[in-house]
């Protein structure tokens, strides 16, 4: 009889493609990870994997079971779906990532919704770049990432991926900017101003600076910070100008501390997303989360997970 425990085993060193890798996943050694796999293989009479210095691949027999495993493990995540009463658990947790603007001005009341139905349960957040979110998902470190933007196409593999909503972004300036009592800009305007932006390997970053190219564009950047709230002081402050999605500047412009203005001839725009690993399969705690996230954005509420 196969056993389920050395099946998931399995599944991480497939997905994490060798066995130090899985180990970490699993908090485990390697040698334990080693013994694991040896046993299927001892049970089922078949080498599941070609060993090399690289990591590991499946054998001919191991894209076998690996097929069969799949089916197996998204049955028992759906057997768990299907009776498990989140409500009533003693204890849980879901794992979320997002780029910085999500994290600061959208996770806090997605959290504080979900703590209101699931007081007993656990979210745990944390910030990072789209590529580092990309990375936590296919280590097995998160269970599901939030980004505004693009995602690379060549280090996505297995990522799944669901428009939520468009989100505009406005150029924001201070009170000591001559453009503050404007209402709108065209892109030409914004050639050689002062601005205030974030670092060159966010996504955000690389998106603007392609908008500006392809619009031939050229600005002058005078400091880079990683978060928006140190963007917002120092255009407030008066230091350049910058670009920011509504939903970060809202409280700011609602006091008069900044002014928003879109660019009327190229528009800027992104798309909130949300991302997961393909081969895992959520929890009934995480499936939660995302029922809860689908009130707020309809694409989510018609997903089947």
């Amino acid at each position: 009889m196969l056993n389920l425990y050395k099946l998931e085993v399995f599944a991480i060193v497939v997905q994490s493609g060798s066995f130090s890798a899985a180990a970490d996943r699993l908090l485990l050694t390697q040698p334990a990870i080693s013994q694991h796999i040896q046993d299927l293989e001892s049970a089922l009479g078949a080498r599941l994997f070609e060993r090399g210095r690289r990591g590991v691949t499946l054998t001919p027999e191991g894209e076998t079971l690996d097929s069969y495993t799949r089916q197996i493990l998204r049955l028992v995540a759906e057997a768990e779906g299907a009776v498990t009463d989140v409500a009533q658990l003693a204890s849980g947790q879901v794992s979320v990532a997002a780029t910085p603007g999500i994290s600061v001005y959208y996770l806090p009341d997605w959290v504080q919704s979900f703590h209101a139905s699931y007081p007993k349960l656990t979210v745990q957040m944390q910030t990072g770049t789209t590529q580092e979110i990309v990375a936590a998902l296919q280590g097995g470190k998160i269970d599901i990432g939030m980004i505004e933007g693009e995602l690379d196409t060549t280090d996505t593999t297995g990522i799944g991926v669901l428009d939520l909503e468009e989100v505009e972004q406005f150029v924001i300036v201070g009170h000591s900017h001559l453009w503050w009592e404007r209402d709108s800009l065209v892109c030409a305007d914004l050639n050689g101003q002062n601005f205030v932006m974030r670092q060159r390997n966010s996504q955000t970053r690389i998106w603007l600076d392609g908008r500006f190219q392809a619009a031939g564009t050229v600005i002058q950047v005078v400091a880079e910070f990683d978060n928006v709230e140190s963007i917002k002081r120092a255009v407030a402050k008066g230091m350049g100008i910058s670009i920011l999605p509504g939903y970060a500047i809202a409280e700011e412009v609602a006091a008069g501390a900044l002014r928003a203005l879109p660019v009327k001839d190229h528009p800027l725009k992104r798309t909130l997303k949300v991302i997961w690993d393909e081969s895992t399969f959520f929890s009934p705690v995480t499936r939660a989360f995302l029922r809860l996230l689908g009130t707020y954005f309809p694409p989510l509420s018609a997903k089947r997970w």
